[in-house]
């Protein structure tokens, strides 16, 4: 049995989302390519199916990806977490860093995008702050090696 693997109701959504648009619109559109190239003759320098071949592993694979954890998702509803002021997966944290305010989102590893301000509760930060509440300050390191720190401001849960 695999660990079940936390997601935001709009992270599943996405999920869903991504699945349906590989295998109904993007698994068309390449195997279509794969053939047009494979009509061209000789396979061997055909570079054009090398990379119609090489579009369409990469799709399966990604497909396969997102079915195993799709099976294997649990949902976090934020909606229904208490309002505790707990940083928890789900929770919206508002941090100091170095003077200025940020937002960010506290989510699985399978949903996590930090430029989009969903970061993950097995990264350094997210590890760190789950379980904290606001006026906490809380340490990490980030994956190059430098130390950071941020002050809790406030939790939206």
């Amino acid at each position: 049995m695999t660990n079940p693997i936390p997601v935001t109701r709009e992270g599943l959504e996405r999920l869903k989302a991504e699945l349906e648009e590989l295998t109904t619109v993007r698994r068309p559109a390449i195997t279509a390519a794969v053939a047009e190239a494979r009509s061209h003759g000789d396979l061997r320098e055909n570079s054009a199916y090398d990379a119609a071949r090489h579009d369409q592993m990469m799709n399966e694979r990604r497909i396969a990806e997102l079915e195993a954890h799709l099976r294997n998702v649990e949902v976090v509803d934020a909606d229904a977490l208490p309002k505790d002021n707990v940083v928890r997966l789900g929770s919206t944290v508002i941090v100091d860093f170095d003077g200025e305010e940020e937002t960010y989102m506290v989510v699985g590893a399978i949903e996590a995008k930090p430029a989009a301000g969903r970061i993950s509760n097995e990264s350094p930060m997210g590890k760190q702050l789950v379980g904290k509440t606001p006026g906490d300050t809380v340490s990490f390191i980030t994956p190059n090696g430098r130390e950071n720190s941020v002050t809790i401001v406030r939790v939206e849960n």
